[in-house]
């Protein structure tokens, strides 16, 4: 092979070739995006396994999936940590149940609920003199799909941990519900609350 006919490892997986189907089953081609601010970030390519390739550099991660992200994301918990394959597996069977319910590509469920669940105000302290004083400030739009990602994962942990609720059917409610704006789902929660505190120090 050419050195020019190489693919560029540098590349933004965005550019990754999307007529491909996630799982083998889903369309990731016809992604909405209803927040302009955070599409940029939100990468719709499959699941590379990127081994953390990226995380030498600051807005590279960025570029890989937000498949990959969320799953990455749930082998952070405790019991999960580091199981990979078994995070994988989860979420391959949580799309299945999503679509049951939906009926929608769960690929667009994920993409809207990590839109819905991004906070666009929180509190940083301050100190003058001997005083600390919160202040509120914008989140910048990729430290918002970063907070969605942890917020996510944090509501499958607490819905599935020592209840009779399986790690799929607590992705697959998280999803849905943050997808539906439901503010009974534990990221929409914890965002609202971020955004009130926020408001309140403005």
């Amino acid at each position: 092979m050419a050195a020019e006919d190489q693919p560029d490892p540098d590349a933004p997986a965005g550019d990754a070739d999307v007529s491909a189907k996630l799982f083998g089953t889903w369309e990731m081609g016809e992604i909405e995006y209803a927040d302009p601010s955070t599409e940029r970030y939100i990468q719709v390519t499959p699941v590379a396994h990127t081994a953390g390739r990226h995380a030498s550099k600051q807005f590279k991660k960025s570029q890989i999936s937000i498949v990959e992200r969320f799953i990455n994301r749930l082998m952070q918990t405790e019991d999960n940590t580091g199981k990979k394959q078994q995070s994988l597996n989860f979420v391959r069977d949580a799309f299945e149940l999503i679509h049951e319910r939906t009926e929608e590509n769960p690929v667009q469920v994920l993409v809207t609920a990590v839109e819905n669940a991004a906070p666009r105000e929180e509190t940083v302290r301050l100190k003058y003199g001997g005083i600390s004083v919160p202040k509120a400030v914008d989140v910048a739009p990729q430290r918002r799909v970063d907070q969605a990602l942890m917020m996510l994962a944090e509501g499958v942990y607490k819905d599935s941990f020592k209840t009779s609720t399986s790690v799929p059917e607590a992705i697959a409610n998280q999803l849905v519900g943050a997808a539906n704006y439901d503010v009974q789902t534990y990221a929409i929660s914890q965002k609202e609350e971020k955004e009130r505190v926020a408001a309140a120090a403005r």
